[in-house]
C-alpha cells in the first residue's frame, strides 16, 4: 500500500475520512474488525467499520483498502453500503478491546489496554502485532515502571483477550471518537450492548452524555437514564437543553419525573417545570426556554457576541429576541426579533432597538405543531417567537424541533436500525469468509 507507515495504531483511525480514487470523500471510520485467533497468534484484520450517510455502518474490506494515512484512509473505490453486521467471530477492536484488563505472560501484573497496532506482511495481509498498555501499578519482577505508565509489547506478552469480556472500561473508545459530532457517537452507542451502552454513558462528562441522550431514541434515553445513580441523572438533566429534558422527563413514572425534578437545581428545573405543563404537541411543548434575548440598550456588537456562541443551537443563533428586563424567560414585554442578517449589515454601536423588527406576530404558546410550521414556512424563518398574552417572551420554537416532531415518533431509531432490503453481497461474504479462514 503505496504510502501507508508500516505500523498504524487503531485508536488514531477512529474518525478519519475515508476516499475512493476519484478523492471523493465517502465516510468515515467508525471501528477496525479483527479475529481473535487460538493461542498467541496475533489477530488477523478482516477490515474497517466504515460509518457513510445517512449514519450508515457498512463494511470495508482491509483488501480493498489501498492507501492509510495519518488522516485519511483510501480505498479501491468498491463499497457494498449494506449496513455491517458483526459475526460472532469478529470483534471490534475501539468498541471491545480498548480499556479492557489483561495480564503480562511474563509478570503476570495486570494492565489496562490504551491502544493496539496493526501493521502490514509481505502478503499484503494485515495483524495486530503491538499492544499499548497501561500499567496499574503493580512491579514485575526487574520491572521499574511507575504508576501508569504506557508501554507498547507484543500480542504474544499479553494474555486474556481471548477471555469473556471482563471489566472493559469506556475511556479509550470515548478518546477516540471525542472529536465526533453527537448525533455520529449516538449511533454508535446505541448499537452497542445495554452493559457496553452504560459503561459509555457512565465514562462520558455530563455535558457530552446530555447531546448524546438528546440524538438518541426514547428507548434509549430512558436505560441510560434509568441506570444512573440519581444525582447523576439530574446533573445531567440540568445540562440538556430544557426543552429535550421536558420530553424525557415526560416519558418516565410521575414519581421518578418528580424525584429527579426536585434533585435538579430550582433554577434549572424551574423551566422544565413549565414546559411539561404543556402538550408536546404545541409551541408551549415545542419551545425551548433558552433563546437569545437582549434588552433594547444592547448594541449590535453585543447582539453579535451572543450568537457566536459556538455552543448555540444555529437556528436560535439565527435571531436575537429583544425584551425589556428580565431578559430570562418568562421576560419582561417583548418588542420585536432582529435577525442575525441585519445585524451583520448595522455599524457594531448602534442600538438594536432602532433595528428591530416589529411587524412580525410572534406565536402564542397554544398554536398547533401544523400552525408553527405553516408560520415558520410562511416567514422563511428558522425559529419563531413564543409570546404570552401578556406580552412576554416565553421561549422560542426551532426548525429542527418542528421536524422531529413531523416525523414519526420511531424515525431516530428507525435511522440507526436501518438494514438493507437485501442480503449479504457474495463477494463481500466471499472476502470474509476467506479472511476469517486464513
Amino acid at each position: 500500500m503505496t504510502g501507508t507507515p508500516n505500523r498504524v495504531f487503531t485508536a488514531r483511525l477512529a474518525g478519519i475520512a475515508v476516499f475512493d480514487p476519484a478523492g471523493d470523500q465517502v465516510g468515515r471510520v467508525r471501528d477496525v474488525v479483527v479475529a481473535l485467533r487460538l493461542g498467541a497468534r496475533p489477530p488477523r484484520v478482516l477490515g474497517l467499520v466504515v460509518e457513510v450517510a445517512p449514519r450508515r455502518a457498512v463494511f470495508l474490506p482491509i483488501t480493498r483498502v489501498t492507501v492509510i494515512e495519518a488522516d485519511a484512509v483510501i480505498f479501491d473505490g468498491r463499497l457494498n453500503v449494506r449496513r455491517f453486521q458483526q459475526r460472532a467471530s469478529e470483534t471490534l477492536v475501539i468498541s471491545e478491546l480498548l480499556d479492557r484488563t489483561v495480564r503480562l505472560c511474563e509478570t503476570g501484573d495486570p494492565v489496562t489496554v490504551a491502544d493496539v497496532a496493526m501493521e502490514p506482511t509481505r502478503t499484503r495481509d494485515w495483524l495486530v502485532s503491538k499492544v499499548a498498555v497501561r500499567r496499574h501499578g503493580a512491579r514485575g519482577r526487574g520491572l521499574r515502571r511507575s504508576r501508569g505508565e504506557t508501554m507498547v509489547v507484543d500480542w504474544d506478552a499479553v494474555e486474556g483477550f481471548s477471555a469473556v469480556e471482563h471489566g472493559q472500561g469506556a475511556a479509550g473508545m470515548i478518546a477516540a471518537f471525542e472529536k465526533m459530532k453527537p448525533a455520529d457517537l449516538a449511533g454508535i452507542v446505541h448499537e452497542l450492548s445495554e452493559k457496553r451502552r452504560t459503561e459509555v454513558a457512565v465514562a462520558l462528562d455530563d455535558e457530552r452524555l446530555a447531546d448524546v441522550l438528546e440524538e438518541l431514541p426514547e428507548d434509549d434515553q430512558i436505560e441510560i437514564l434509568g441506570k444512573l445513580e440519581a444525582d447523576r441523572a439530574a446533573d445531567v438533566l440540568e445540562t440538556m437543553d430544557p426543552d429535550d429534558a421536558a420530553d424525557l422527563l415526560g416519558e418516565l413514572p410521575a414519581e421518578q419525573r418528580e424525584r429527579l425534578l426536585t434533585l435538579m437545581e430550582p433554577r434549572e428545573a424551574a423551566p422544565v417545570r413549565r414546559l411539561l405543563t404543556y402538550a408536546d404537541d404545541i409551541a408551549g411543548g415545542l419551545m425551548t426556554t433558552d433563546p437569545v434575548v437582549v434588552p433594547p440598550d444592547a448594541t449590535v456588537a453585543e447582539a453579535l457576541a451572543h450568537i457566536r456562541n459556538p455552543d448555540l443551537n444555529p437556528a436560535l443563533a439565527a435571531q436575537v429576541y429583544v425584551c425589556r428586563p428580565p431578559t430570562e424567560t418568562p421576560t419582561g414585554r417583548y418588542l420585536g426579533t432582529v435577525h442575525f442578517q441585519r445585524l451583520l449589515r448595522e455599524p457594531p454601536p448602534a442600538l438594536v432597538s432602532g433595528i428591530v423588527d416589529t411587524e412580525l406576530e410572534p406565536l402564542r404558546p397554544t398554536m398547533t405543531l401544523e400552525a408553527v410550521a405553516t408560520f415558520l414556512a410562511t416567514y422563511n424563518l428558522v425559529a419563531g417567537a413564543v409570546v404570552d398574552d401578556n406580552g412576554h417572551l416565553l421561549g422560542a420554537v426551532t426548525i429542527d424541533d418542528v421536524l422531529d416532531h413531523l416525523l414519526p415518533e420511531d424515525w431516530r431509531e428507525t435511522v440507526m436500525d436501518a438494514t438493507a432490503e437485501h442480503g449479504p453481497d457474495p463477494e463481500e461474504e466471499a472476502l470474509r469468509q476467506a479472511e476469517e479462514s486464513r
